[in-house]
C-alpha cells in the first residue's frame, strides 16, 4: 500500500520510502513488542463481552460519555456520516446492504466517505456505489471528510449519528449534536431518521447477518492487480534499504 501511494504522488515520497525500507527490514525477522514482564499498569480494565447485549454509542458530545442504545431510542437523526479511519470496506458492505430495495427516500442527509481509494475502488466494482446514489447518500472524497471538521460540515444545529473518533463541540458542525455509533447502527438511524429500538437494530442486522461472511471479508490490497501493478513500478533506494538495516542493527 506504502509503494501505491508512492507511486500516486502523495508525500512526503522520502517519508513513506523510508517506512517501506524499515518494514521490509522488520519482514526479514519480525519480532513482536511485548509487555516487560514485572511492568506496572495505571488500571486493568477487563471487559466481558458476553455482558454486552446491545450497542453502545458515545453521547453529544464527548466521546468519553458513553449510553447503551436503549437509553436514547426515539432521538431524531437529521445527518449520518458513515467514514474516517475507525471503517474499513466491511462496514460500507454493511450499510449499503441496509440502504438496498428501500421503499421510500431516507429522510435524513446521509454522507459516505471510504478511508482509503482501494476501498472506493472496489466498493464501485462491487456495486454498493450505486446503492448509495439510488439511496440518496453524498458520497465524499476518501479520507477524513467531516471527521476533519475543516471540510465539509453538517447543518448548523442539526443531530448526527457518526462512525467517526471524535464529537467534540462544533467539530462535524456549529452546534451539532453528534453521537458516535457503529456503522451499521448509522445506517439504521439513517433509514429510520432517528434512534431505532434495541429490537428493531436486531432486525435490519438479521439482514447483514445472513451474508456476514461475504459482507465482512478483509480488502487485501495485494489482490487488487491495478494497485499492485502501480506498486510494483516502485523501487526502494539502496540509501533507504542500509539506513533501515543500520536502524533495525541499533
Amino acid at each position: 500500500r506504502l509503494k501505491w501511494m508512492i507511486s500516486e504522488g502523495y508525500g512526503d515520497a522520502r517519508t513513506l520510502e523510508r517506512r517501506v525500507a524499515r518494514m521490509e527490514e522488520w519482514l526479514k525477522d519480525p519480532v513482536l513488542m511485548e509487555a516487560d514482564a514485572e511492568a506496572d499498569y495505571a488500571a486493568v480494565i477487563e471487559i466481558n463481552l458476553e455482558d454486552i447485549k446491545e450497542p453502545i454509542l458515545a453521547l453529544p458530545n464527548d466521546p468519553d460519555a458513553s449510553a447503551l442504545l436503549s437509553d436514547v431510542t426515539g432521538d431524531k437523526i437529521d445527518e449520518v456520516f458513515i467514514g474516517s479511519c475507525m471503517t474499513n470496506i466491511g462496514h460500507f458492505r454493511a450499510a449499503g446492504k441496509l440502504l438496498n430495495n428501500l421503499e421510500k427516500p431516507i429522510p435524513t442527509r446521509l454522507w459516505v466517505a471510504p478511508p482509503t481509494k482501494m476501498d472506493e475502488a472496489k466498493l464501485i466494482e462491487e456495486g454498493y456505489y450505486s446503492i448509495f446514489g439510488v439511496a440518496g447518500a453524498r458520497t465524499e472524497m476518501p479520507g477524513c471528510s467531516l471527521c476533519m471538521g475543516n471540510q465539509a460540515r453538517v447543518e448548523p444545529g442539526c443531530t448526527v449519528v457518526s462512525t467517526s473518533t471524535r464529537n467534540f463541540p462544533n467539530r462535524l458542525g456549529q452546534g451539532a449534536n453528534v453521537y458516535l455509533a457503529s456503522a451499521e447502527l448509522a445506517a439504521v438511524a439513517s433509514i429510520e431518521g432517528r434512534l431505532p429500538t434495541v429490537d428493531e437494530y436486531m432486525k435490519y442486522m438479521d439482514q447483514v447477518n445472513e451474508s456476514a461472511e461475504d459482507t465482512y471479508r478483509y480488502l487485501n490490497f495485494d489482490e487488487v492487480p491495478e494497485f499492485v501493478d502501480s506498486a510494483s513500478s516502485v523501487e526502494i533506494s539502496d540509501e533507504m534499504k542500509e539506513a533501515a538495516a543500520k536502524f533495525d542493527a541499533a
